[in-house]
């Protein structure tokens, strides 16, 4: 009986097991003109805006989108602090499928800084994100909540990172730009859960 019971316990253990790796993070691929991008989003830390994010791409609303801006450390002669980000989401023309702004998660709350690859909701104002999105290339702590890039102080909505397809990312970054603005912008494929 003893034997039994040691067996249920061990079975009991490889199920838990299990469960737990099947509460991994959800991951994003985003297929681009020049490669696909990778996302693992984390929903748990970021809640609010994973979810944002994510319905969006459960909802298609990226369809038709495009990486439209780079920032690069020679196209920013304004700005004494500098990032290095590309940004894209909705065109122009998709403008229409913005759901309505979130509340900003800063990353002294979720602790997602903007290291190399972190995703982040681009806004104006706390609390303006919606649609918009940037992946960071290489690290950029004055995107983080008490950096100085953004005046307010409350730094960006960092919600995952690029896991696989920073070779794209990088590529989209040394793209021709008008200013900021990719020309031509780099049209993104579809967005969809990988897992």
């Amino acid at each position: 009986m003893r034997l039994f019971w040691r067996i249920l316990g061990f079975f009991c253990i490889g199920c838990s097991l299990i469960l737990a790796g099947g509460a991994e993070n959800p991951r994003v691929l985003i297929k681009t003109e020049l490669g696909d991008i990778t996302i693992e989003i984390y929903e748990k830390d970021a809640p609010i805006t994973a979810t944002n994010f994510l319905k969006y791409v459960g909802e298609s609303r990226y369809k038709d989108g495009c990486f439209y801006r780079v920032v690069t450390m020679d196209n920013q002669p304004n700005n004494d602090i500098k990032i290095e980000v590309i940004q894209g989401g909705l065109s122009a023309e998709t403008r229409g499928n913005m759901l309505s702004p979130i509340e900003h998660e800063t990353t002294d709350k979720t602790g997602i800084l903007h290291k190399n690859g972190a995703i982040s909701m681009a806004r104006s104002k706390p609390g303006t994100a919606s649609s918009e999105f940037f992946i960071c290339v290489g690290d950029q702590p004055e995107l983080d909540f008490g950096g100085k890039r953004n005046p307010d102080g409350q730094g960006f909505a960092a919600f995952g990172k690029v896991v696989a397809g920073m070779l794209a990312v990088n590529k989209i970054h040394q793209q021709p730009t008008a200013g900021q603005m990719l020309d031509p912008r780099i049209k993104i494929l579809e967005i969809v859960r990988s897992k």
